[in-house]
């Protein structure tokens, strides 16, 4: 099959059970501003199809007045996105987007795997974002009650407000609170009896050649995160073992050594539930560019230590004797081909990487990017990690 000239954006929409998902996919659907739009959803029952506002309908698609596109997912994902494919290369149906609604118990990660592996989606379509509903009223039990509820809004690039009029201002307040503890880097919208306007949740990633500056910097959004930088230790490294980072022998003054050693669930605080303190979000800001060998020896150690605990990882990365940054996105073990990006303003070289982990304590995590400062001539820790390298 022959792949789009142009990858297609696919914005993902979760969110727990009762949190509006539907009532807003269903004001979506009938707004003229959406443009021309396929929504996979799993029944059309689930949000109560106008009979007024239908064009043209089969068993497994709905034509609307609108401009949108309704498929039913029969069992597979990956065959209702092929199958769209198929029918707009034959000029059965024409869309410029795709949005994917997920059930209300779903988890994010594997749809977005999918998106990333398979082949022919691979080269179609791309991720313009996860779009997650919360609802104000039901939301807190939610969080409280179910990871799932917690795992959708710590993956979102957005949160969606809804049915904010039926709490208090303070209870408002002390949600989003909430949600910005686990989340800090999506921003909110708030829905007005279910409806925002569509081009709120659309044109949200930065992973894309073209794309402006401005936009892959707000897809970061790293400043949300306020991130202590990690501190080193407090006598430099000369001979002998280094006693901070990847190569401390000993376990106890080692910040990754508990990586490796399975689940972990951190203690709640006072401020967390039990399910939200298993989010963790940390960020870096880096001023110059990295090397290359460093970047590669602190992704890779990450993902074969922590891999399925690490939820998102986002970033543009300038490395060393290359002209432009390059921007990346992965999920797990999974990563986009990195973007370069060659509109970049010429005077920045600064790095900003966004990690959102569960079960991985936050010392641990802030400690790995702090590998990202290291640099070869300035300590005998530089040798040992290129050394390390070509052993590998």
């Amino acid at each position: 099959m022959t792949a789009p000239a142009l990858p297609i954006p696919v914005t993902l929409l979760t969110g727990f059970l009762g949190s509006g998902k539907t009532t807003l996919l269903n004001h979506l659907i009938r707004d003229s501003g959406m443009g021309r739009v396929a929504v996979i959803i799993n029944e059309f029952g689930d949000i109560g199809l106008d009979h007024d506002l239908i064009e043209e309908a089969t068993e497994e698609m709905v034509l609307l007045q609108s401009g949108c596109l309704c498929c039913t997912i029969r069992g597979d994902l990956v065959t209702a996105m092929l199958a769209l494919l198929r029918r707009q290369a034959l000029g059965e149906v024409a869309f410029d987007r795709v949005v994917i609604e997920t059930t209300g118990l779903a988890d994010p990660g594997p749809i977005l795997h999918t998106l990333l592996i398979e082949r022919e989606l691979a080269a179609a379509f791309r991720l313009d974002g996860v779009v997650t509903t919360a609802c104000a009223a039901t939301g807190p039990r939610s969080l409280d009650a179910q990871f799932e509820a917690v795992n959708q809004i710590a993956l979102a690039d957005r949160i969606v407000l809804t049915k904010t009029d039926l709490v208090t201002p303070s209870e408002l307040r002390r949600f989003e609170t909430r949600l910005a503890q686990i989340n800090p880097g999506a921003a909110r919208i708030t829905a007005n009896q279910g409806r925002v306007a569509p081009g709120t949740l659309f044109g949200i990633s930065g992973l894309q050649a073209d794309a402006d500056p401005a936009q892959t910097l707000s897809w970061v959004n790293v400043a949300a995160y306020a991130a202590p930088r990690p501190t080193p230790p407090a006598q430099p490294i000369g001979h002998g073992n280094p006693t901070y980072g990847l190569f401390a022998p000993n376990p106890a003054a080692d910040p990754f050594a508990g990586l490796s050693m399975g689940f972990h669930r951190p203690a709640p605080t006072a401020a967390l539930s039990l399910h939200d303190s298993r989010i963790t979000s940390v960020s870096a800001i880096i001023d110059d560019p990295i090397p290359a060998d460093i970047f590669d020896f602190w992704l890779d150690t990450l993902i074969a230590l922590r891999g399925p605990d690490v939820l998102r990882m986002k970033g543009i990365v300038h490395v060393e004797g290359i002209q432009h940054p390059f921007a990346f996105h992965g999920a797990q073990h999974i990563f986009h081909p990195p973007v370069s990006m060659p509109h970049w303003p010429e005077g920045d070289r600064t790095s900003r990487i966004v990690v959102i982990g569960r079960d991985i304590p936050r010392d641990i995590l802030e400690s790995s990017l702090a590998v990202l400062r290291i640099r070869p001539e300035q300590s005998a820790l530089g040798g040992l990690l290129a050394r390390h390298i070509q052993m590998s």
